[in-house]
């Protein structure tokens, strides 16, 4: 048997003031900072979870998160892996824009539609130009995602760099967000794209799954400090 414990990052001060965040790079609050920490003792806990390497995202607020999670474990000396594709899905113009106001501009049934439907676009956004992303492939790099094009982005960099390793017995730990988590959790779990929109990742709390050699599950378990 083998573990994969997905986290999503502590609250940043985007979510604090309810504002659609995305590919916008911002840090965690006081209480987000409290969060992880919460989240590295209950990962802790986990006394047969060994992880050989930690997977996030090039965004401020999942690397943080991650290491704070990584020093209160004993972590700090495994391979740290930041990509693009474990990213938040990209809003688009609704990136910056309080998600109250958004459902006065635009109407509560699409903005619905936009942040929990599958397929759903939003408008798209100016082109990503911060030196993050100076090595990627500007083609493939997104102004706008649906939760499917998310999902497209990050299963190839499961499968190449998570699944392989969990196959060859080896924890992982991946730091990432709700959108970017729950577009991988669709995959593991084989959720219909009705079903999708029932599901959320809270902040801070891990998610620990148990597989079989086939990378079935047979346990699931979401760690809570209360």
């Amino acid at each position: 048997m083998v573990k994969l414990v997905l986290l999503r990052h502590g609250e940043s001060t985007a979510n604090k003031s309810n504002v659609y965040t995305g590919w916008n790079d911002v840090g965690l609050t006081a209480k987000g900072r409290e969060q992880a920490e919460s989240a590295g003792n209950l990962i802790n806990q986990i006394t047969d979870f060994k992880p050989t390497q930690i997977h996030t995202s090039v965004l401020t607020r999942a690397i943080v998160t991650a290491n704070i999670v990584a020093d209160i474990c004993h972590f700090l000396y495994l391979p740290l892996t930041k990509t693009w594709r474990l990213n938040e899905r990209h809003y688009g113009k609704l990136r910056g824009i309080n998600k109250d106001e958004s459902r006065k501009i635009f109407g509560k049934k699409q903005v619905l539609e936009w942040r929990r439907g599958f397929y759903a676009v939003p408008p798209w956004g100016e082109k990503v130009t911060s030196r993050r992303y100076a090595s990627c492939d500007i083609h493939l790099l997104p102004r706008a995602e649906s939760l499917y094009q998310t999902q497209k982005r990050v299963l190839p960099y499961y499968q190449d760099n998570v699944a392989t390793r969990l196959k060859m017995g080896e924890d992982q730990l991946i730091v990432a967000h709700g959108s970017s988590l729950r577009a991988l959790i669709k995959k593991l779990e084989h959720i219909n794209d009705h079903d999708i929109i029932k599901l959320e990742v809270p902040n801070a709390e891990p998610i620990v799954y148990t597989f079989d050699q086939q990378l079935k599950i047979i346990d699931k378990k979401i760690l809570r400090s209360f």
